[in-house]
Formats: structure tokens, C-alpha cells, sequence
């Protein structure tokens, strides 16, 4: 891929966001603010199974091999890590957002849960959602599970870190469960 190639697809890509971004009312200085780099949607994505809801979850190409090793190394530990959402477009990102706006959120409410489109990490096919059995989903209690303390110790090894720890400097809540292949 040309050098050339590359600036007009993420050129192309910015446009598309940035559209986005007006449509939904997310601040024209979103990123700057949050101090949040453009995330590019993946291409080479590969099937790593159904999450928790039975929806077929992808991630990149690069990044399955470490996390199917991790995955089995939990495991083996006696650790059931589950897959809540791996890779999002983002039209299904802006889906959340507007779905979110249709219930009456603020903007800024929803954009420190929620990524704005085009800067969540889960575009990128390297991050993963996790929970584990008897935990709530996406809840901040995850991090009194075994499963977060085995992360905790573990993810490095495979190429894996929390990517929103407490008092972030992107002033997004804290994510326990959101962790993110580096690679």
C-alpha cells in the first residue's frame, strides 16, 4: 500500500467521522479534549467466536493467536474469561450513540462511557470487553472478579493492557473489563 493510498483513505475516513460527529452533536474538539487518536477500522479481521449474546465476534488477524494463548492460559489457571464485544464498526458505534441520545443522555454523559465514532479502540479490532460467570456485564464490579485479577497479572504477557484505568487521562470512566492488544 502506497504512502499516497493510505492519506486518502484515512483522509476519506476522517470526512465520513467528522459528518458523523455533526450529525450527533460530539464536539468538533472531541479528540483534542479527550486526547483521543483516531482509531482506523480494521481490515483482516478474523471470526474468534460468539460473545456472551451469541453475536459472532471478530478481531484482527494479528491479534487472535494471543489472545486464543491467553484465553487458554486463564483457563488453565481455572479463569473463564468471556467475550462481551471484540471488533465494532463505526456504524455500530454510532448506533450506540444514537440509541443512547434517543433515551435523552447528553452528548457529554455518553462520551465518557462511549467512544465517539472513529475513536473507539474496538474499531481497530484489538480490544476486547470481557466478563466472567456471576459478574454483571460492562459493570465496574468486575474488578472483584478472579478473572480481573488474573488479567491484572497475566494480559501483559500477552501482549494485553487495561486501556481506561481510574482517573484516565481521556476522562472516560473507568473500564475494567476493556483491555486491548498492543501487539
Amino acid at each position: 500500500m502506497t504512502v499516497s493510498f493510505f492519506f486518502f483513505q484515512k483522509y476519506r475516513y476522517l470526512k465520513r467521522v467528522s459528518r458523523l460527529h455533526h450529525e450527533l452533536g460530539i464536539p468538533r474538539d472531541y479528540a483534542q479534549q479527550r486526547r483521543i487518536p483516531v482509531q482506523m477500522e480494521a481490515t483482516g479481521l478474523v471470526s474468534i467466536g460468539p460473545d456472551i449474546y451469541e453475536r459472532e465476534q471478530r478481531l484482527l488477524a494479528r491479534a487472535v493467536p494471543a489472545w486464543d494463548a491467553m484465553k487458554m492460559s486463564a483457563a488453565d489457571d481455572g479463569i473463564i474469561l468471556q467475550v462481551v464485544s471484540a471488533f465494532r464498526s463505526v456504524e455500530y458505534q454510532e448506533g450506540i450513540i444514537r440509541r443512547k441520545l434517543e433515551k435523552g443522555q447528553a452528548i457529554g454523559d455518553i462520551l465518557r462511557v462511549s467512544a465517539a465514532p472513529g475513536y473507539s479502540e474496538h474499531h481497530t479490532g484489538r480490544a476486547i470487553d470481557f466478563t466472567t460467570p456471576d459478574f454483571p456485564v460492562l459493570e465496574e464490579n468486575f474488578e472483584q472478579s478472579e478473572a480481573f485479577r488474573w488479567l491484572t497479572e497475566h494480559a501483559g504477557e500477552f501482549g494485553f493492557h487495561l486501556s481506561f484505568p481510574r482517573d484516565n487521562p481521556h476522562d472516560v470512566i473507568y473500564e475494567p473489563w476493556h483491555w486491548a492488544w498492543q501487539g
